[in-house]
């Protein structure tokens, strides 16, 4: 997400991300957010819902910052999944493993900067290794195909071939 969009910090991140609703800007929140709350779902272990906590990135903060802080975010996860035993559960709509947790930072960096990069007009593509690891995980009813087209249509971000785009989606997180 750095890398791809922070040489993009001075356009206009009040348009919409892709098809998104949001803001380029609010896009970049909800990722911090939602990195951070998975950082803190394993370090705190609840078996039946969601920590109570929430992230605010000020309103004031630049494009720039915004993405200080979902890099923040990011590696604030990644230090609680190096830390996770393999054997630790924590919710997720249902008990969720780390690599459930790790599967779905994934997700939501790739998602929204493919969103982010739509509204800001940047040409840039889902690298397809990390599509297939978060399809594996994350979509074990993914039909075949190109693994960043297929990820695309099951969020619904994407027509396929002889498929038409999805209204509503969900991904599977938690384990049997």
């Amino acid at each position: 997400m750095i890398r791809v969009l922070g040489s993009h910090v001075g356009g206009d991140w009040t348009v919409a991300a892709g098809t998104l609703e949001w803001s380029c800007w609010t896009t970049v929140a909800h990722v911090a957010h939602d990195l951070l709350a998975y950082a803190g779902q394993l370090a705190g272990r609840p078996a039946d819902g969601y920590l109570p906590f929430d992230l605010v990135v000020s309103p004031a903060a630049s494009p720039a910052e915004a993405l200080a802080v979902a890099a923040a975010c990011g590696n604030l996860l990644a230090v609680a999944l190096d830390a996770a035993d393999p054997a630790l559960r924590a919710w997720h709509f249902g008990p969720c493993d780390p690599t459930g947790f790790a599967a779905m930072g994934v997700a939501e960096t790739l998602l929204h900067t493919y969103d982010i990069t739509r509204g800001l007009g940047v040409d840039w593509q889902l690298p397809a290794r990390l599509a297939t690891v978060v399809l594996a995980r994350l979509f074990p009813d993914a039909p075949p195909g190109p693994p960043a087209e297929v990820l695309l249509w099951m969020t619904g971000r994407a027509a396929i071939a002889g498929r038409p785009r999805r209204g509503s989606w969900t991904w599977q997180a938690a384990l049997p």
